[in-house]
């Protein structure tokens, strides 16, 4: 699209395309029809979902969607490490494990399953129980993110406390070194923390656009 172009076209195009594309799939009885959905992204590439989506609220059918899709897109990129925060944020089975669909403790197969499993349920399914899974899933990862970034910063907080309390015997080399890894942890922890944080904000998105759909007001 042009950069000039009327941002109301714009936005009139982006609930227009989410809404044909979700009834699409709805009415739709073939499977490749499901698959070229999921797959939008990584055969098109992000472009031009982005431009078309990524400026929608959070409380639109087009804002959501393009969450969705983000969501499903970083789980299997980062399967793995999603796996491994997954059982950080929920060692135990709760209700979110439940909600979510997910194992007490996935593997990298299970992240990448639940990241399509999510998004085609959202155009086969209840689309209210997609977002509902959506958000529990984003909520313990986020929790998993905070958590590593509290021991992240413990560490930090422990190695500049010993440099601190070290004596005249310990080299300059050895306190400066500690500095450096004292530092590092807590750039660590505190991106990991800016991370949480969005990811805790995109549940709570995922939740009112679960409300809103149930009321007949996701647009």
């Amino acid at each position: 699209m042009a950069g000039g172009r009327d941002p109301g076209a714009i936005n009139e195009m982006a609930h227009s395309s989410a809404a044909a594309l979700l009834d699409r799939v709805r009415h739709s009885e073939d499977p490749m029809v499901v698959e070229r959905v999921l797959t939008v992204v990584e055969r098109e590439g992000v472009d031009d979902i982005a431009e078309l989506w990524s400026s929608s609220p959070a409380d639109s059918l087009p804002g959501v969607l393009w969450r969705l899709y983000m969501l499903r897109t970083w789980m299997r990129a980062h399967r793995d490490a999603i796996a491994r925060l997954w059982r950080v944020g929920e060692p135990v089975a709760t209700s979110a494990s439940a909600i979510a669909g997910v194992d007490q403790a996935p593997t990298e197969d299970d992240i990448a399953r639940l990241a399509d499993s999510i998004l085609s349920g959202a155009f086969t399914g209840d689309f209210a129980v997609a977002m509902e899974r959506a958000a529990a899933f984003t909520d313990v990862v986020a929790l998993g993110l905070r958590i590593e970034a509290k021991h992240l910063a413990g560490q930090a907080t422990m190695l500049a406390g010993d440099t601190a309390r070290s004596g005249k015997e310990d080299s300059a080399n050895n306190r400066n070194d500690r500095n450096d890894h004292a530092k590092s942890r807590a750039g660590q922890a505190a991106r990991l923390m800016h991370t949480a944080a969005n990811l805790f904000v995109t549940a709570k998105d995922f939740h009112h656009a679960a409300t809103l759909w149930r009321r007949g007001k996701l647009e």
